[in-house]
């Protein structure tokens, strides 16, 4: 999947919590966010608010139909709140698609 085609999915599916998200349309998101910010961060402190507000519930949905990718519970992402120990969401992040069906679906079409 290429940068425009994941970012314009997780916003079709703002707020899908159901199915999976392939590898590569999470992080192409997260790029996304991350560049965006930067750039507004720079420019104006209320530009750089209304950014995180507008990709808060996506980032959210995208990490956890990345999470049911991978077959684990997308209540694991609560466990970012815990310093140190949140680490450990950016080893399941990285974890490649379960190539067989779960109980989340069957595999994304990259």
């Amino acid at each position: 999947m290429d940068f425009m085609t994941a970012v314009k999915t997780c916003f079709a599916k703002f707020a899908d919590f159901s199915g999976r998200a392939t590898r590569s349309e999470y992080w192409w998101f997260v790029l996304a966010y991350f560049i965006l910010a930067l750039v507004t961060g720079f420019i104006h402190e209320y530009l750089y608010f209304l950014v995180v507000l507008v990709f808060l519930v996506p980032m959210i949905s995208a990490g956890v139909r990345r999470l049911h990718d991978i077959g684990k519970t997308g209540w694991l992402l609560l466990i970012g709140l815990i310093p140190i120990v949140g680490l450990v969401l950016i080893y399941f992040m990285v974890q490649p698609t379960q190539p067989e069906s779960n109980q989340y679906g069957a595999p994304p079409v990259a």
